[in-house]
């Protein structure tokens, strides 16, 4: 299972009591929507992806303010915990034209496909 979204939550960097579904490399502290989606994500075993890789706060970044001044980090990609280990990064890429106030969110993968 993929999710992934604008869910208008911050998840912070705190990952105390959540260690085994997000990491410390998230963008400033925990909303009540991050909470709620923090909450989500544990219940059905899914791994925040945009807190576990380190990175500069450029790349952290999903959203920014009209005015410039306010950065955050609400646009989230999750995977189901036993993928964990396909996931090889994530995050912000700003240079792409999308016409939106949101910053593309990717991802890159390592699939091994079986053969039937």
């Amino acid at each position: 299972t993929i999710l992934m979204g604008d869910f208008n939550a911050k998840v912070g960097v705190d990952n105390t009591g959540y260690e085994d579904i997000m990491g410390q490399h998230g963008l400033g502290e925990r909303n009540d929507n991050g909470e709620r989606f923090v909450n989500l994500c544990a219940f059905n075993k899914m791994i925040i992806g945009g807190t576990i890789f380190s990175h500069k706060r450029i790349h952290k970044t999903t959203w920014v303010s009209p005015d410039h001044i306010t950065e955050n980090q609400i646009d989230h990609i999750c995977i189901n915990k036993k993928f964990r280990r396909t996931m090889e990064d994530v995050r912000a890429r700003r240079g792409a034209d999308i016409a939106s106030d949101h910053h593309l969110v990717v991802t890159k993968m390592k699939l091994k496909l079986r053969k039937h």
